[in-house]
């Protein structure tokens, strides 16, 4: 259980139940104008969540889109995932192909998490629908990214697949949608599992992520 333990921190399916750290508040709200794609990733959007079992009163996390990036000479987008204690930022590829994770940066321990090849989140927008599968094989290889250069952490082969469940009615602080309902299985090289499950509202994004973060607040 250590072993899958460790396979999740890598996968970025973060146990946010650290509430002591306090973060800033966050900046006024500021509505983002414009079309928002299926899979949203425009340059200044933002989401905000907290743990579905918390108060509102709770520090929050904060996801936004910094825009154009590159992870190891491949174009990416950069979205930044910020509070209590942690900062990271995610590499995504957004094609016609779908959202493809290439691999993230943890700003504060300085570790680099890639995916080889990359992870596939969503499918084509048009194959997003109720039994829809989808998933696939990954190295994840994490390195620690040292002034002295860089140092090999961890390397672990994964299988992963996704199921869109249905769609459903589901209600969290940010409002009321007719949400994708997905369940995330990852499997490790020693055949342990762990399930998650994802609300996702096209054009809006997550309103729950694989973590159990639920949306309060987005500025478009």
């Amino acid at each position: 259980m250590k072993r899958l333990t460790f396979v999740l921190a890598l996968l970025v399916l973060v146990a946010a139940c650290t509430p002591q750290t306090q973060t800033p508040a966050p900046e006024p709200f500021a509505r983002e104008q414009g079309p928002v794609e299926f899979y949203p990733h425009n340059i200044g959007l933002y989401w905000v969540y907290l743990p579905q079992t918390d108060p509102p009163d709770y520090p929050s996390f904060k996801l936004s889109v910094l825009g154009p990036g590159q992870w190891e000479k491949e174009p990416a987008t950069q979205m930044r995932f910020v509070g209590r204690g942690q900062e990271r930022v995610y590499f995504r590829r957004f094609s016609e192909a779908g959202v493809e994770l290439l691999g993230f940066k943890e700003q504060i321990t300085l570790t680099r998490v890639s995916f080889d090849p990359p992870m596939l989140e969503y499918p084509p927008e048009e194959l997003l629908r109720p039994g829809y599968r989808w998933g696939g094989r990954t190295v994840t290889q994490s390195v620690f990214l040292l002034p002295t250069g860089v140092q090999e952490q961890a390397t672990l082969q994964l299988e992963y697949s996704y199921e869109v469940k249905g769609k459903s009615r589901v209600e969290v602080p940010a409002g009321l949608f007719e949400a994708f309902v997905i369940e995330l299985t990852v499997t490790d090289e020693k055949g342990n599992q762990t399930v998650q499950e994802i609300w996702f509202v096209p054009h809006v994004g997550e309103v729950r992520t694989r973590e159990g973060l639920v949306l309060i607040e987005k500025n478009f």
